[in-house]
């Protein structure tokens, strides 16, 4: 009993010290809304929120955070993440010689480097691992309980898409005939029934998001990268029945056919967007369908194809150049972008060179740095966080420079807080 009571003293002290009033003193903190830098930045936090910027009056017993000559930013998002795989060496392997528990282990390891580099929310956008458990659940359910240090999980489940298709894990290293054989539980499946039965399987289990395969994709062996894979009727009973449960759907679509048809369903992003024509330009606008463009790999992909099956490098090779020509035009018409890694194809806590790529595509540094705090927040519907502001999420970040003049300081985070909690300085 003694025990019982110094633990529950423990707790109870152990929440004191995070639920303190601290007072964050730094040069500047940027208006991501305006690009302004706002001075002084006097931050105060009261538990997990924002209380008031530059305040007239400041509470006794404050801890103070000096953060002399830097500046503060909202976190990070990142909306096209896998936590559970690393793009090493016989990556494709990994399905079939590690263990769903080994591999949440990485997720963790790998969500740590991601809050580390100043990405405090992060979609993980389907799982890699074919266990049934929905191994991002778990980690969003551990993040929210103080278990792991990550950022905050906005978990997918399972991908879901045809057989044989770009959801298919069979099809990443060809697996032989009854290797990893899956259901739609796991996220394959065939015709509205079996679709309808995979989106309600991902959300009972706790998934907050549906990620669909719309195409055929690069990282696996069917022989064309862009053919529409589900069908109009498919994606639309996916997107009716997440609507229905307030959920978002992000699409994989690399073909400009299973583009439009994604659009036309409903879905609420396109993952990719590789071959963009004037018609899925519009209708993105029309609409208001986000792109989540992860342009970054194009840069990185090519030093890795000595990982990679012959037939994949061959797709990249004539993918990359269209695909960047799609995101320059995407952007010069105003698509509405958040940023998106395909980590670990930029590896995972260097997610913030997915901006310098977007820069490098026509968008200014203010527009890639919204695309990575405001609309990221407004595409999910996140109303507590994405600026800094009385009243949101304490995720705020620091920096050394301004990225409006270099977007490349980001890549360089000095200060990482969640939700009122320090993680780095």
């Amino acid at each position: 009993m003694k025990n019982l009571f110094f633990f529950i003293a423990l707790c109870s002290f152990t929440f004191s010290i995070n639920a303190q009033t601290k007072l964050i003193k730094a040069e500047a903190y940027l208006d991501v809304s305006t690009g302004k830098l706002i001075q002084p930045a006097n931050i105060l936090v009261e538990g997990e929120f924002i209380q008031s910027i530059n305040p007239t009056s400041i509470p006794e017993n404050v801890e103070v955070i000096d953060l002399t000559g830097k500046i503060l930013m909202p976190g990070l998002m990142d909306m096209h993440v896998h936590l559970d795989l690393d793009f090493v060496e016989n990556y494709e392997y990994l399905l079939v010689t590690e263990s769903g528990s080994k591999q949440t282990l990485r997720a963790a390891r790998n969500a740590r480097k991601t809050l580390l580099s100043g990405f405090t929310t992060i979609r993980n956008i389907g799982q890699t691992h074919p266990t049934i458990e929905l191994i991002d659940v778990a980690l969003s359910e551990a993040e929210k309980n103080g278990w792991i240090e990550a950022p905050r999980i906005i978990p997918c489940g399972h991908m879901i898409g045809i057989t044989g298709g770009h959801a298919d894990l069979a099809m990443i290293a060809g697996y032989a005939d009854g290797i990893l054989d899956t259901k739609p539980e796991y996220g394959v499946a065939d015709g509205k029934d079996e679709v309808l039965r995979a989106v309600r399987h991902q959300i009972k289990y706790g998934a907050k998001a549906i990620k669909i395969m719309a195409t055929a994709g690069v990282l696996s062996l069917e022989e064309s990268l862009g053919a529409q894979q589900l069908t109009d009727e498919e994606m639309k009973t996916i997107v009716d029945e997440a609507q229905r449960h307030h959920i978002t759907v992000g699409a994989h679509a690399h073909g400009t056919e299973g583009i439009i048809a994604a659009i036309n369903a409903g879905v609420t992003s396109i993952e990719h967007g590789s071959i963009l024509d004037d018609e899925a330009i519009q209708l993105m606008k029309e609409k208001g369908t986000y792109l989540v463009p992860t342009t970054g790999l194009f840069d990185v992909i090519p030093k890795g194809y000595e990982k990679m099956h012959p037939q994949l490098v061959k797709k990249a090779k004539y993918i990359i150049p269209i695909a960047i020509k799609s995101h320059e035009k995407a952007v010069k018409a105003g698509v509405k972008i958040a940023l998106g890694t395909d980590a670990p194809l930029i590896p995972h806590g260097m997610n913030a060179k997915e901006l310098s790529a977007m820069v490098e595509r026509g968008m200014k540094p203010l527009e890639a740095i919204k695309s990575a705090t405001i609309i990221p927040a407004e595409m999910l519907n996140l109303k507590d966080r994405g600026e800094i502001k009385p009243g949101l999420l304490a995720d705020i970040i620091a920096i050394e420079t301004n990225p409006i003049e270099d977007v490349k300081s980001l890549e360089n985070v000095v200060f990482v807080m969640k939700g009122g909690i320090v993680y780095k300085q």
